[in-house]
Formats: C-alpha cells, structure tokens, sequence
C-alpha cells in the first residue's frame, strides 16, 4: 500500500494544469464493486493532535465505517464528483488544508491502492498541492460529509504514475470523508 500523501505530493511536480468538468456516465449498463472490509477497530487519530470539533467529525465518520467504493465499467474521460452524504460543516476551498479518510481503487485493476481506513489514521493536505482531480474534485464539499471522485487518468497521474499499482493514464475511483477544514 501506498501513503496518498506521499502519491499525492509525488504529483506537485507535474504540472497536470488541465481542467474537467462533471461527467455523467449513467449511461453505462454495468458496474463492479469492490467491496472494502471495514476494519473492527475505528481508525483512531489523537485527540491531543484533533481539536474538539474535528474529533467529534472523526468520531461520526468512524461510525460510517470504511467505504465501499464502486468502480465505472469504462475509464472516465471527465472528472464526475458525487456526493454519498452531504455535510453540514465549514466548506473546503481551492487552498483549503483538509483533513480527510479516503480510500482509493483503480479503474483497470478494480483493487484497493491506498487507503487511509487500512492505515487506521486520517490524513491532512493543502487541496492546491494535490492531483488535479482531487484539487477540483474537493472544493465546495463540508466537513462530515462522503463524497465519491471518478478521477480520468489525465486528472490524476497521467502517463507516469508514481507506483506500480496505478497503470499509466488510468482512472481512478476515490471514496473520501471530510472530516476537517483547517
């Protein structure tokens, strides 16, 4: 498994300044589904790290569980942005510093590549230092709410992905709650 964070920051660098808007793949007549365990144990993040707010976030997501995340049949050609739950708190902005769980799965392979659930501790970025997609895909979502990006390959590591585990220009499906606008 890789840290998103890592994967995440691999992608500064690349300079994907392309644009997508929402794309609609409804037409599609079949779907699969990686069904993702949830672990028995809630991740745990340190209330002494978490302010009250955040932890009581974190406290309600973990509740949720980890996702199951639902993988297109064909690869997505424009970024497609849905919200699962909507949330109820403060709004992430283009240079919003999020703290959020997620999970990720590839288009191709249908398997889990990262996942902050599986690691068992949340993760926290500045959205403007990010993959294209995730940068785009995350703004205007609230604090508690789970929202699922369909990322094309162009808007996430395009040709040279930073692991093995993500084929070159592939898509990539994304689970993420939101658990903190910092």
């Amino acid at each position: 498994m890789i840290r998103l964070g890592i994967v995440l920051t691999l992608t500064i660098g690349l300079g994907l300044g392309l644009t997508a808007c929402g794309d609609d793949n409804s037409a599609s007549s079949a779907t699969t589904t990686t069904s993702v365990a949830a672990s028995n144990g809630a991740p745990s993040a340190s209330t002494s790290t978490l302010d009250p707010k955040a932890q009581q976030m974190l406290d309600e997501i973990n509740k949720r569980g980890k996702p199951t995340v639902t993988v297109p049949p064909a690869p997505a050609t424009e970024l497609k942005v849905t919200d699962l739950v909507v949330g109820t708190g403060a709004t992430a902005e283009p240079t919003s510093t999020v703290l959020v769980h997620y999970v990720g799965v590839g288009q191709q392979s249908g398997k889990e590549f990262d996942s902050s659930w599986s690691r068992g501790q949340p993760i926290s970025f500045p959205l403007n230092q990010v993959i294209p997609g995730w940068s785009q895909g995350m703004v205007g979502m609230k604090e508690g709410g789970r929202r699922e990006l369909v990322i094309p390959g162009a808007l996430a590591y395009g040709a040279n992905p930073p692991t093995p585990d993500i084929q070159p220009n592939e898509t990539l499906v994304f689970v993420v709650d939101l658990i903190a606008v910092q």
